[in-house]
């Protein structure tokens, strides 16, 4: 069993506290990504459940053990670095069986656990490399076999791919997949790049301040973001926020008077509670979702300040009167992006609701 569990998992130094009680169940073979700003203290839980931060309080448990006070090399884990950490006098093949070495494995075991690794990964022509030799997606291939050939219950990545460049991400992050696809083992991985996330994850925990935000399959937290911050971070590019003052209030509808949109108004249902009416609440809407002019709800107009051009889409960068970005995503539209101003409308059945705490109304 390779499952993990935390429960009440705090990390303090001194009087400050970076991981604020943390509750996380992880499945066996599930591949796991925490995910947040700098600071969120995800790479310091990452570090308690390899056993290189001690655990302040809580538990940890792996394959249902507690493990709180296990040294870090019976954990049966095994930890890829944001640097490669590969010895540079010794070969692709030597750096990747040192750990077996060190714990006397026997030399023909080393070579078949090697091979093996070095099969999975494309490695097998550069086994007799050293590292100089290398490019940055290789060595990073290598510091992996390192961690494939000793069999452990659990991988932890620790941001992997933050040294390579645009494209070796996008090949890595394939690569990963496959492993963990191969592989069936417990992953868990760290990144900031909510994109990595978003491919890589079964299950995506948002870390912010060093608690948990939300933890849900990545189209989940896409689809229905707990609050305001979940939407901001998930999904590229972010959501569009609002702000905006509750007008009126009916039988599972409300509606709501843009701040900064020239007074437009748009009603959106609500299913639960409704706020009161003088309410500030937040309207989101993501790039895909502005409509036409006329298409139904309300209509805004921005003044648009740049726009990219992707290929099949494109990206307009406006401005509300008062200096709110919003962007707007057209795929076919293109004639809109020579102007100087566009007028869009939110579609009420698309748009999200949050109130003044940055809490999702539904």
């Amino acid at each position: 069993m390779s499952s993990l569990k935390l429960t009440g998992v705090r990390k303090s130094y001194g009087n400050l506290e970076v991981i604020k009680g943390v509750d996380l169940e992880i499945k066996s073979k599930e591949f796991v990504v925490f995910v947040g700003p700098s600071g969120c203290g995800k790479s310091t839980l990452l570090r308690m459940i390899a056993g290189l931060e001690h655990i302040s309080a809580g538990d940890l448990e792996i394959g249902g053990q507690r493990i709180n006070e296990v040294d870090p090399s019976k954990r049966g884990i095994a930890m890829v670095f944001q640097s490669y950490a590969l010895y540079p006098h010794m070969t692709v093949r030597e750096n990747m069986g040192f750990a077996l070495r060190f714990a006397g494995v026997a030399k023909d075991q080393i070579a078949i656990q090697v091979q093996e690794a070095a099969r999975i990964l494309a490695l097998e022509p550069l086994l007799d490399r050293v590292p100089k030799e290398l490019s940055g997606g290789q060595r990073q291939r290598v510091a992996i076999g390192r961690a494939i050939v000793r069999n452990p219950q659990v991988f932890l990545f620790d941001e992997p791919l933050s040294n390579l460049d645009a494209e070796l991400r996008v090949h890595m992050r394939i690569e990963i997949a496959r492993l963990h696809k191969e592989l069936q083992t417990t992953i868990v991985y760290v990144t900031h790049d909510q994109v990595e996330a978003m491919t890589l994850a079964d299950t995506i925990v948002v870390l912010r301040d060093g608690r948990i935000e939300q933890v849900g399959r990545p189209l989940d937290l896409y689809d229905n973001p707990a609050n305001l911050f979940v939407a901001g971070f998930i999904g590229s590019p972010r959501m569009n926020f609002m702000a905006g003052r509750v007008t009126a209030s009916g039988q599972g509808s409300i509606t709501v008077e843009l701040t900064h949109q020239g007074k437009a108004q748009v009603t959106l249902p609500v299913a639960g509670t409704a706020p009161a009416i003088g309410d500030a609440v937040t309207v989101g809407l993501r790039a895909e979702h502005f409509g036409a002019a006329g298409a139904g709800g309300a209509d805004i107009h921005l003044d648009i300040d740049v726009a990219e051009h992707l290929g099949s889409t494109s990206y307009i960068y406006a401005n509300t009167k008062t200096g709110e970005q919003i962007i707007i995503e057209r795929e076919e539209s293109r004639n809109e992006l020579d102007r100087e101003s566009i007028t869009v409308s939110i579609d009420p059945d698309r748009a999200y609701l949050f109130d003044a705490q940055g809490l999702r109304i539904q």
